[in-house]
């Protein structure tokens, strides 16, 4: 008798959980965005095309751009500008499909997570929003961590406290050997929780006066620095061949993530469908600038053997003689680490946001406050988490684990671009008959990324590269067929161009990045994913509601959630 009574019931769970994991989310009407705004549960339009530009700049320039670029630079050479533009190429293409669906989702907060749950399906979507708060998170800590050891770092230039401020206050002291405190960093955190929840105008000025600070500094050290270049120092450009320029371009290119937070800031910008796409590419191109500024600088100005590993652009112009020009760039990494830490911090609540609206994560990160207009639980629970791991943990030690999850993202926004084009309109030619024509889709852009991380496996242990070429025409000939066997209509608004040509060489690329990761972070890829599939069959696909397209029946109570 037990065992005929569990299996309806186990036949039922599993029914509803396929029920739910495989149902989609529509896209919101121009009428619930004007409801939630008017009942004042929503965020408010003050973000221009300016704003979103800087947002960007913010995200994207850190203290990396004084740092990663020598780094590679001992590596590749003056071939480091190519490490760069190839890795800002790869950037464009991800940009590009971002741009597009900035456009067609112009009205609501949720980025990578909100494209997901409308091109694929709810489990989905909860499965990438796992991953990158993975990222955001472990990545503010570490960026905590950094600005309070820069801090630190100037406050001792004056004499007074040079040498008497403690390891435990902002460079960290370990303890018990697996802890390792830091109290500078908490306060930093708490600080810039409290601008954000003050209001996206308050956020949005303090990014601002920091970013074109950091951008002025920018500008300051290429120009000055450009005036100390020797041009022999470029000379071989490639010392190390072109394997060390392309493994530099799987280095750098994490210099540039970032640009995704714009699209993050659909509710919040003033003309999204116009801005939005516009500050995705702007801020990028703009970054990719300033990257090959600062590499041609370096690499002329101090041959590529004598680069430093820490501060490399610090101990450049140091060796110059130009000490005061040192010191500015350590405001600037304390500039770029503030608005990429305060950016990051805001686009964390904007997705827990997203998801408090749909039901997946509870009500209370839906809460909107009636007059700052910020999501002020969310801001501090990404705070709060934060504050946590940048206070009591080394996260440098779990650097190995981060991006994954950002390039899993960014390869899925690619795949939505492709598959919402197939959406516009039914493929009116013949497939197979055993198959739909949208599972035949997805069965080649699978086949694309697997390509993608078979190459990037063959690259980075030394194979053959006859391999290599089998794989690329394994992908080719997926791309090939995904012209073929469907039919594209052009969405109104910004449109990707070549879908779906673009999207499968961003998918191809980010994919190939995945596959040059630490094998921890594929550990974490699979342990995480295991972990959000159980808490999404535990609660999520119980009280999410995908046609809560306003939010507002998420605001004050539990009522309005429907299960498929």
């Amino acid at each position: 008798m037990t065992s005929s009574s569990s299996s309806p019931s186990k036949s039922s769970f599993y029914s509803r959980f396929k029920s739910s994991a495989l149902r989609s989310k529509p896209l919101p009407q121009a009428s619930d965005i004007a409801v939630r705004t008017n009942s004042g549960h929503g965020l408010v339009r003050r973000l221009g095309l300016f704003d979103l530009v800087l947002i960007g700049i913010g995200a994207s320039i850190g203290a990396g751009i004084f740092v990663v670029t020598g780094t590679v630079a001992h590596d590749a050479g003056p071939g480091v500008t190519i490490s760069f533009i190839i890795a800002g190429v790869s950037c464009v293409l991800n940009a590009l499909c971002y741009a597009e669906l900035a456009s067609r989702f112009p009205a609501v907060v949720g980025g990578a997570y909100l494209y997901t749950y409308s091109a694929f399906n709810e489990l989905t979507a909860f499965l990438v929003f796992s991953q990158l708060m993975i990222d955001y998170h472990i990545g503010a800590a570490s960026i905590a961590r950094s600005l309070a050891s820069y801090v630190v770092t100037i406050v001792e230039l004056i004499p007074f406290f040079k040498d008497n401020i403690p390891s435990w206050v902002g460079h960290g002291e370990e303890v018990l050997g697996a802890l390792s405190f830091n109290i500078l960093a908490p306060i930093i955190l708490v600080l810039l929780t409290l601008v954000l929840c003050r209001g996206v105008g308050e956020s949005s000025l303090v990014n601002s006066i920091m970013t074109v600070t950091k951008v002025l500094i920018v500008l300051f050290v290429i120009i000055v620095g450009a005036f100390k270049v020797d041009v022999s120092n470029w000379s071989p450009f490639a010392p190390n061949g072109y394997k060390s320029i392309l493994t530099g371009a799987t280095v750098v290119f994490f210099a540039y993530v970032g640009f995704d937070a714009v699209a993050n800031s659909a509710e919040e910008s003033k003309r999204p469908q116009r801005d939005l796409p516009l500050g995705i590419i702007g801020s990028l191109l703009f970054c990719v600038a300033l990257y090959i500024g600062v590499c041609l600088v370096i690499t002329g100005m101090v041959p590529y053997q004598h680069l430093g590993e820490e501060a490399p652009l610090a101990k450049a112009f140091t060796s110059k003689g130009m000490k005061y020009v040192s010191v500015l760039i350590s405001f600037g990494a304390v500039a770029g680490l503030s608005t990429t830490l305060l950016v990051g911090l805001y686009v964390q609540s904007r997705l827990y946001l997203g998801l408090g609206r749909d039901g997946l994560l509870p009500a209370v990160f839906a809460k909107v406050h009636p007059t700052r207009h910020t999501p002020v639980h969310s801001q501090v629970w990404v705070g709060l988490i934060a504050g946590i791991l940048a206070g009591l943990l080394n996260v440098h030690v779990l650097s190995h684990i981060l991006s994954v999850g950002s390039l899993t993202g960014y390869s899925v926004v690619s795949a939505c671009v492709v598959t919402l084009h197939w959406t516009d309109k039914t493929s009116s030619r013949a497939s197979t008959k055993w198959i739909s024509n949208r599972a035949e889709g997805l069965i080649y852009l699978l086949a694309i990324a697997s390509c993608g991380f078979a190459a990037g496996v063959l690259f980075r242990f030394d194979a053959s590269f006859v391999f290599l070429i089998v794989v690329a025409v394994i992908a080719i000939f997926s791309a090939i067929a995904l012209c073929l066997r469907q039919v594209y209509a052009k969405p109104p608004g910004f449109s990707c161009p070549g879908v779906p040509i673009v999207p499968s060489i961003s998918i191809f690329l980010n994919i190939f990045l995945v596959a040059q990761l630490h094998y921890e972070a594929w550990v974490r890829f699979v342990v995480l994913s295991i972990l959000a599939l159980c808490v999404y069959a535990c609660y999520g696909q119980f009280h999410a509601n995908p046609d809560s397209a306003s939010g507002v029946e998420f605001s004050n109570s539990e009522n309005g959630r429907t299960n498929s």
